[in-house]
């Protein structure tokens, strides 16, 4: 264990120095009430950051801008260095910036009192006035060239210029600047790097500096976490939206800086944090022998067969078809997945009988066989639910389900016990798929009778209550999500890497192996005692695909999603899309080496 940090200083100055790192601010008239910043160092002195002690609290009633920054109080606690930096706001009685320098890290916390409403909440920077004259946004100054991102985004860039900016959240899609939630939640961590980025995959050498977020899940009630930069400084901003009511005393998510040896080493850091503080589990996972089996995904196949209409593809006797090649080409998945759409409506979850006239005998079937089968699911989805059980735009219309509904939770209760259960379908799980709409927006409104969850904890009580009904039902049930946050480990079996994107910051294609395997590593050092659903959509192109497939099982369970051929626009086919027996031999080559290396 490294020594407590140790404390030293003057008239002028004050010091703070830690395993690998000092913090060192001016006192008196011409100190930090003047000039906000700390300077954060390495332990050879070298600056990583004029660390702004500026921070703010924006209400829906009043915008919190500071007015008055007073000397640093500090203090000794525990080993602890703990500077308090008290603020008079415009918007809260009190207001505080707490600062705990341990051993190894830096810690900083924000404390208000009063109330209303959260929208935006900023560290590392925020609104105000300083002696000077000075006035607006003040953002943390940084000394990095680099800063990486482990969440996969368009372009492809985890290693981009520390003026990138960056989201990491539960809100995304594929419109343009939306393109980030394919990880919904990532880790909220961010590591900066000395070195350029000159590569988005390779990391420089370091040194690295990692900033994470701790706090427990129940109270990430934000939506995203937002890194922006202006020319040479950023501030992290959290989304409340307004969806976080505050009477009293409220402090906001610990901002974690540590000193650290690469960006994997930032992401082992933060796991380990949270679960240290109990806010992610390290239990060991009893895994079922069936779910590390290679899985049949439909998806593609229904996207090869009828591109923008693929919905319409997920039939019966199609999938019928899809078993047949399979069982022609020798290939033996042990789970298949019914992806979208077997619902009549997806709210409900009743199957179409006109699509699925008999989904209970065909899942029979498949179980008679030796395989599993898992259902396709779309999370936040209120096609056909009551209106009084979701949330809500300024009209009135449903936007989602409501995760603090209990009407709500008590309905998908009896919709997986009708899907799971024995007297029902008797599925085998869920491939939980959209948690990237989050419900998101200023005007939205909760269910009556709703206690409001929002954000980040919204998704996790939706995904949780998803896991465990589906244990309830069936103790072996597998939920596959794509919930990459340490704090969601509980609440999965299984972590999908999802969706493939396709192009750098040049508009160069990225290599499809290449970005599922770093996707692929921020899971295992996230959450490393998960099997990983290694995907396979969409695929760029035939060569493309038997790459990656060659590649899958180094990287988890393998996922085959293509057998006839590789290709999303059904207007224009050609020969090299097809794929042919010898490529099916492939996959079952590599299927075989992927089970007996498990044996």
């Amino acid at each position: 264990m490294n020594p407590a940090p140790s404390l030293a200083g003057d008239s002028e100055r004050v010091i703070v120095r830690g395993h690998g790192y000092t913090l060192a601010w001016k006192t008196g008239p011409s100190g930090l009430t003047l000039s906000p910043y700390f300077h954060l160092s390495d332990e050879g002195g070298a600056r990583w950051m004029r660390l702004c002690a500026l921070s703010s609290a924006h209400t829906r009633e009043t915008p919190d801008e500071s007015m008055r920054l007073f000397e640093p109080e500090v203090e000794v606690v525990e080993g602890a260095v703990i500077i308090t930096v008290r603020t008079e706001s415009s918007t809260w009685q009190r207001r505080a910036l707490f600062l705990r320098c341990t051993a190894e890290t830096v810690e900083l916390t924000l404390e208000a009192e009063g109330s209303g409403s959260l929208t935006d909440v900023t560290i590392l920077g925020g609104d105000g006035v300083v002696p000077t004259g000075a006035s607006g946004t003040f953002r943390t100054g940084l000394d990095a060239q680099s800063v990486y991102v482990p969440s996969p985004t368009e372009p492809i860039a985890f290693v981009r210029p520390v003026w990138s900016a960056a989201s990491l959240g539960v809100v995304g899609d594929a419109d343009p600047g939306r393109l980030n939630g394919i990880f919904s939640p990532p880790p909220f961590a961010l590591a900066f790097g000395r070195d350029a980025a000159s590569d988005p995959f390779a990391p420089g050498l370091g040194p690295w500096l990692a900033v994470w977020l701790r706090a427990p899940v129940e109270e990430l009630s934000f939506t995203t976490l937002r890194y922006e930069p202006v020319d040479d400084g950023a501030l992290l901003r959290l989304a409340y939206e307004g969806h976080t009511q505050i009477d009293g005393t409220w402090r906001s998510p610990t901002i974690v800086i540590r000193p650290v040896a690469s960006p994997a080493k930032a992401l082992e850091a933060h796991r380990a944090d949270l679960v240290h503080s109990g806010y992610a589990s390290a239990e060991h996972r009893d895994l079922e022998d069936w779910w590390l089996e290679p899985i049949f995904c439909g998806w593609g196949s229904q996207v090869a067969r009828g591109g923008r209409s693929a919905p319409d593809f997920c039939r019966q006797e199609i999938y019928d078809e899809f078993l047949t090649t399979l069982a022609t080409a020798s290939l033996e998945p042990g789970t298949i997945i019914v992806d979208d759409r077997w619902q009549a409506e997806y709210g409900t979850a009743e199957p179409d009988p006109e699509a699925w006239p008999d989904l209970r005998g065909w899942i029979a079937q498949r179980h008679a066989e030796g395989r599993r089968v898992l259902l396709w699911w779309k999370a936040w989805d209120p096609t056909g639910l009551p209106v009084d059980e979701c949330i809500t735009d300024a009209a009135g219309r449903a936007v989602s389900v409501d995760p603090g509904s209990e009407a709500y939770m008590r309905r998908l209760d009896d919709i997986i016990v009708r899907l799971l259960g024995p007297d029902g379908l008797d599925a085998d799980g869920f491939k939980v798929d959209f948690t990237q709409r989050t419900p998101s927006g200023k005007t939205l409104r909760p269910a009556p009778g709703s206690d409001g969850v929002w954000g980040v904890a919204g998704l996790h009580r939706l995904v949780q209550r998803i896991h465990r009904s589906s244990k309830a039902v069936k103790p072996d049930a597998l939920v596959i999500t794509h919930t990459v946050h340490p704090s969601f480990g509980d609440v999965c079996d299984m972590v999908r890497t999802n969706d493939v994107l396709e192009h750098d910051v040049t508009g160069a294609p990225v290599s499809v192996a290449a970005q599922l395997r770093a996707r692929y590593e921020i899971v295992a050092t996230t959450l490393p005692r998960h099997p990983v659903d290694t995907d396979q959509w969409p695929m760029p192109s035939r060569d493309e695909w038997l790459d990656y497939a060659r590649a899958q099982g180094g990287m988890g369970v393998p996922a085959l999603y293509y057998i006839e051929r590789v290709r999303d626009d059904i207007e224009r086919v050609s020969d090299d899309d097809a794929i042919l027996p010898e490529h099916l031999a492939v996959i079952g080559e590599t299927w075989a080496a992927y089970r007996s290396a498990r044996e």
